[in-house]
């Protein structure tokens, strides 16, 4: 068990913060519940004053979170995502050491319609795949998404082939399709119903909507709705000044 120095001049509250950081990091899963204040009180020798300080502080930094009358709990942890380049679902879970998924729940040929049309630059009449997932790591629902890519450039795409190997290894193995450029746009939104019970989240549960236009060269080839759980991703962007 980590000691607190009661002599240290670093703050009481600061020591124990790093002691249930660590706690929380190596041993504990989300969700899991900490031990009582007057546990923690008892176990590291401090006043009740000073304990609520840490976790006070520590709810602030997204460590845990209470619910009133139950106790204080872990907060599902979140992937850092940073947009500094082209990234993919799969790549990005595997960086962080788990398991990705892909679930294809919906698969259609469909008109283009106006929006589709002006998007894909073709005739309203012309023909796109719909592809309904739902993005998993670790088996735990991470992202529902629907893609819709035009037929003329993917011609004979299947679900068997979206289901065997990441849509992004398919585009370049089997159509030759070389990414050059992507662009997205996020908006906080909250969680329908539909969203909500293949995210396995609350209905209204806050999360983000990710619109992903990708282009093969000036063309685009791709675009994506996705819902992203705000609970589990956390995007960063790196600026810089070219003043």
């Amino acid at each position: 068990m980590e000691i607190i120095d009661k002599s240290s001049r670093t703050p009481l509250y600061s020591q124990l913060m790093e002691v249930l950081i660590g706690k929380i990091e190596k041993t504990m899963d989300d969700n899991d519940q900490l031990p009582s204040e007057r546990e923690i009180c008892e176990t590291y020798d401090l006043s009740r004053t000073t304990v609520r300080q840490a976790l006070d502080e520590l709810e602030k930094e997204n460590y845990i979170y209470k619910i009133h009358g139950k106790g204080t709990f872990i907060s599902p942890k979140r992937y850092n995502q940073d947009l500094i380049s082209f990234y993919s679902f799969t790549e990005e879970m595997k960086k962080a050491g788990r398991k990705p998924k892909s679930e294809v729940i919906g698969f259609e040929l469909r008109e283009s319609g106006e929006k589709l049309a002006n998007i894909f630059k073709q005739n309203k009449d012309d023909l796109v795949y719909k592809i309904t997932r739902i993005r998993k790591a670790d088996e735990i629902p991470m992202m529902y998404e629907v893609t819709y890519l035009p037929f003329g450039r993917f011609e004979e795409l299947t679900k068997e082939k979206l289901e065997k190997n990441p849509m992004y290894e398919v585009f370049l193995s089997e159509y030759n399709a070389r990414i050059t450029s992507a662009e997205e746009v996020f908006e906080p939104i909250l969680t329908n119903k539909l969203e909500s019970v293949y995210l396995g989240i609350k209905e209204g549960s806050p999360s983000l909507k990710i619109e992903r236009f990708t282009c093969e060269g000036s063309k685009i080839i791709e675009y994506t709705v996705g819902i992203a759980r705000g609970d589990k991703f956390k995007y960063r962007v790196q600026l810089s000044n070219t003043k």
